[in-house]
């Protein structure tokens, strides 16, 4: 069993960045890939960016490359989600979501998700 708990959403203009964190507990962290999704209103929740258990594979969506930076630290059990250049279009909640399976981008193969967090960005 895994909990995921996400911080670090808000309201932030254009052009800035905001930092998001999910803490995990429970066993195997660093056996997992895990995982940013966001969902905006009567939208799919859709992948933003993911990372291998090692750190060593990074995917991300074309909308958010070059912006976004996902990471993790398994010492912490902290996966993050640097946003920079952020723009209204990336208004949404954001979940963290944890996964075994070799697919990444479909939101049905991860077994474990956070709450979510609001990213508002106003222009």
């Amino acid at each position: 069993q895994v909990q995921l708990v996400e911080s670090g959403g808000g309201l932030v203009q254009a052009g800035g960045s905001l930092r998001l964190s999910c803490a995990a507990s429970g066993r195997a962290f660093s056996s997992y890939t895990m995982a940013w999704f966001r969902q905006a209103p009567g939208k799919e929740r859709d992948l933003v960016a993911a990372i291998r258990w090692n750190g060593g594979s990074t995917v991300y969506a074309d909308s958010v490359k070059g912006r976004f930076t996902i990471s993790r630290d398994n010492a912490k059990n902290t996966v993050y989600l640097q946003m920079n250049s952020l723009k209204p279009e990336d208004t949404a909640v954001y979940y963290c979501a944890a996964n075994r399976s070799p697919v990444v981008a479909v939101p049905e193969y991860y077994s474990y998700w956070g709450q979510g967090t609001q990213v508002t960005v106003s222009s």
